[in-house]
């Protein structure tokens, strides 16, 4: 029914309009390639040894390498994601107080279906999967139920407002 609630806002007053407040700087795109997990040594006991990347922090360097992100990295990503290595590394050699700094760092780079999903990154075949109709492929609900009469609601309705 028309008049009933509160007037709206004028506009000049409204806290939400949509648009960005600050403006974006654009950046030219500058693909890199990554890294190789370098060879360096470390001071341990007074004496500098090589240092030994663990077969898991190889393994997870591969990773990212082969991931459908790197298409995207640039060459600070990849810095980043070195010494992120070195973080994965501590871990791997038993310092479990890597663990929360790890978690952080990967996360910006899209590591988990959360963490995609915050950053709003879909994979291609996820996009397509339904050939462009919208929908998942199965019956709509109107190919299912078609024109049915919906059960009855307290009042006499409808689920259809009927």
């Amino acid at each position: 029914m028309a008049g009933m609630g509160p007037a709206p806002k004028p506009a000049d007053r409204k806290a939400r309009r949509n648009k960005d407040t600050i403006q974006q700087t654009v950046l030219r795109w500058e693909p890199a390639e990554a890294p190789e997990l370098p060879e360096f040594r470390i001071e341990r006991d007074g004496q500098l040894v090589e240092f030994v990347w663990p077969e898991r922090t190889r393994e997870w360097w591969q990773m990212w390498i082969d991931s459908p992100q790197a298409d995207h990295f640039g060459a600070s990503d990849w810095q980043y994601l070195l010494d992120t290595a070195l973080i994965h590394a501590r871990l791997w050699n038993g310092d479990l107080s890597a663990a929360g700094e790890l978690r952080l760092r990967v996360a910006a780079f899209g590591a988990t279906p959360a963490d995609r999903a915050r950053l709003r990154m879909v994979f291609a075949e996820a996009d397509g999967a339904d050939q462009g109709r919208g929908r998942s492929g199965g019956p709509s609900a109107r190919e299912r139920f078609g024109t049915a009469k919906l059960r009855s609601l307290p009042g006499g309705k409808t689920a259809d407002g009927g």
